[in-house]
């Protein structure tokens, strides 16, 4: 009575109407997997990449060096074992001991020093 014909066969088994629709899915899925890339490229890549040129910086340093630490202390490094600890010159005579870890920067790198030279 007061249905037409166009709306009766719209109402009808139309496919996908009421199933599985793949084309749907992705067009809502798309926009999200789209934020991931771009928080992927903006700031978990660079973020890795800076980790991995710090702890270059970190293994690198050597006796001589001029080393900034976190609190902001510049001093010599004078003792540089391969484990955990530096030893740091801030003043003429005082030495203190740090964790490789607290180092933010090296200023400058002296060159190798070889101790087996006759003086």
């Amino acid at each position: 009575m007061f249905v037409t014909p166009a709306y009766a066969q719209a109402a009808g088994a139309a496919p996908g109407a009421a199933g599985f629709d793949a084309n749907a899915i992705i067009v809502q899925v798309m926009p999200i997997l789209l934020l991931v890339v771009i928080f992927w490229l903006l700031i978990f890549r660079p973020q890795q990449k800076r980790v991995k040129e710090q702890k270059a910086m970190l293994n690198a340093i050597r006796r001589g060096d001029t080393v900034v630490t976190t609190g902001g202390i510049v001093g010599k490094v004078t003792k540089a074992v391969d484990g955990e600890d530096l030893e740091v010159e801030i003043a003429q005579g005082v030495k203190v001991k740090l964790v490789r870890g607290m180092i933010s920067d090296v200023r400058s790198k002296a060159e190798p020093v070889n101790d087996n030279k006759p003086a």
